[in-house]
């Protein structure tokens, strides 16, 4: 797709990291040129301690650009609740903002009994209320009644079904998949479409050998998941053809523990 064909501007979050499920959302996004903005926090990506350069939010960005499309990097605190509008904002200033791809997490194991306020409180900053402030700011950008069958604006997050020895990531993972889908059906007359997508376990630097070798012994398609088979997805969702999909969670995980 060339640049003056761009279905419009992509708000990414979390691409700190080339080996990442937003390094690949970024560049099988600009393959089909959009035009990209693309969020990140270094301080987190430092404190989790997986592989990564700090180059690699500027190196995701240029690999992204050399397929002709135009790309922002923003880095920004998410659990900053002021953040999410501003991110919005940046985003929407040079063209229309078209799609909001939400990749960004906090996520730190801990149980119930081992989990401090302050860890709950950042987890549900992040995971949740900064989904909601983000959806909202993108909304209220989009015009309050779309043409009938208008695909003005699609929404797409990426959840987890974690719960045991991961309580706070996964109790706000839950909330965002209650408020993506409460999307689809409160800003339908808006154009809205919005889809949450469940990866099961991508090996994205934090898996060990025998992670790896249970993972894919509980998926028939018998491999492990890849940021790429996400972001053919997320491609899809956002493309003309994948329009009808809306308000849904999707497993998208090669049948992964469904034995």
């Amino acid at each position: 797709m060339s640049p003056s064909s761009s279905p419009g501007t992509a708000l990414i979050t979390g691409v700190g990291r080339r080996r990442s499920i937003g390094a690949a959302l970024a560049l099988g996004l600009a393959r089909d040129g959009w035009n990209l903005v693309l969020n990140h926090w270094d301080e987190y990506d430092e404190r989790v301690g997986l592989e990564r350069s700090v180059s690699d939010p500027d190196d995701i960005a240029d690999e992204c650009r050399a397929q002709g499309v135009a790309v922002a990097v923003v880095r920004s605190d998410l659990s900053d609740p002021d953040v999410p509008e501003r991110l919005v904002a940046s985003a929407s200033a040079d063209g229309p903002l078209r799609a909001l791809v939400m990749s960004h997490c906090e996520s730190v194991d801990s149980s119930i009994l081992t989990t401090d306020i302050a860890s709950f409180d950042r987890h549900f900053a992040v995971n949740a209320r900064a989904t909601w402030l983000l959806i909202k700011a993108f909304a209220e950008r989009l015009p309050p009644h779309a043409a009938e069958g208008e695909v003005a604006g699609s929404i797409i997050a990426l959840t987890s079904d974690h719960t045991a020895h991961n309580l706070p990531y996964g109790a706000s993972k839950g909330a965002l998949d209650r408020i993506v889908i409460a999307a689809a059906v409160e800003l339908g007359e808006r154009g809205v479409r919005a889809n949450v997508i469940n990866p099961g376990p991508i090996d994205t630097g934090w898996m060990d050998d025998d992670i790896r070798r249970w993972a894919r012994d509980a998926t028939p398609a018998g491999r492990l998941g890849t940021p790429d088979d996400i972001a053919n997805t997320v491609r899809f969702l956002l493309s003309p053809e994948g329009s009808w999909v809306n308000g849904q969670l999707l497993k998208v995980n090669g049948g992964f523990a469904t034995g």
